[in-house]
């Protein structure tokens, strides 16, 4: 039986910080406000030169580190991201050349929210086939170019960033299992309606977002996708080491909590830190609880994410 295994975690935030007190600065709003309705303290946010590719590369570097490998030794590279450095080639094949890799494919996915959950099944899909050795597989994200500053609603959620994950074929249980679902009907909910047509935006380039349905949404399929993922292996609940949900508000994360009857001593939280980065949020949190030694060998842990589409799934991993 082929299996795949995590074998080296890295992240990147970009060095600009902005924080809750900035932003009232420039918009009618308090760090009281956000923080009581998010958990958010800060995001950070891209240099003006800074492409998503460039985060990419720097989590990517970490991550090979952490496994003692090169580029030389990945042969996939899955990136999920909304927010491509241009419209094609796809950010992976960039990353590709930047990372100074040659073997092997190399292709986006898109999933929002929930693409590093989409990215991670695609690559352990292909991995168990015996194709491939070594992914690589990214989250990477710079959202403050897509989000309308004028808008307290919208703009004070989100930040930059990048989270990778290496990746290794094994012939012992790692990724034990990934679950993905859409519901294409909530398309409407989260979305950025703008489109390219000869050379013009048609429609608005900026992030618009139904919070109130999002949040219930999101409360609902995050607790289903949980169960249906523990009930496959016949786990219990109380037999989950960690919990690393999508970092979109702390509310989300509490109530996802609650609903499974989990302490938040068990839950990875991130999100005062660095805000929703998007398809970046789930690796960011677990190369933090890796590298601070939360997370150890033998634990079970779900990753789970929730996003605009509608898609949501998880994946339940042995570490």
């Amino acid at each position: 039986m082929i299996y795949t295994r995590i074998i080296g975690t890295g992240s990147y935030l970009p060095a600009q910080v902005v924080t809750n007190e900035d932003l009232s600065k420039r918009i009618d709003t308090s760090d009281e406000w956000i923080f009581s309705r998010t958990g958010i303290k800060q995001r950070h946010v891209a240099a003006e030169d800074e492409l998503t590719s460039d985060l990419a590369l720097k989590a990517s570097t970490r991550a090979l580190e952490a496994a003692g490998l090169t580029a030389s030794d990945i042969d996939l590279i899955v990136v999920a991201t909304t927010t491509p450095d241009m419209i094609f080639p796809s950010t992976a094949c960039i990353l590709q050349a930047k990372l100074g890799a040659s073997n092997g494919a190399a292709f986006d996915v898109q999933a929002v929210c929930s693409g590093f959950v989409y990215a991670m099944a695609t690559a352990d899909a292909l991995m168990r086939t015996g194709t491939y050795r070594r992914a690589l597989v990214v989250g990477a994200e710079i959202y403050s170019r897509i989000l309308n500053w004028e808008d307290r609603t919208t703009c004070v959620l989100f930040g930059d960033g990048a989270g990778a994950v290496i990746l290794e074929r094994s012939d012992r249980p790692g990724i034990l299992s990934t679950h993905l679902h859409a519901d294409g009907s909530h398309r409407d909910i989260l979305s950025v309606p703008g489109s390219i047509r000869n050379g013009q935006v048609c429609g608005s380039p900026f992030l618009t977002m139904d919070g109130n349905t999002v949040f219930k949404l999101a409360v609902k399929v995050l607790g289903e996708v949980v169960d249906e993922a523990l009930a496959q292996h016949g786990i219990e609940r109380s037999q989950l080491d960690w919990l690393i949900p999508h970092q979109a508000n702390i509310r989300i994360i509490q109530a996802t909590a609650r609903r499974l009857g989990m302490s938040m001593d068990k839950v990875v939280v991130t999100v005062d830190q660095h805000a929703n980065t998007s398809a970046a949020s789930i690796p960011l949190a677990l190369d933090l609880a890796m590298r601070d030694g939360r997370i150890q060998p033998g634990h079970l842990v779900l990753m789970q994410g929730v996003g605009g589409g509608f898609t949501w799934g998880a994946v339940l991993v042995r570490i």
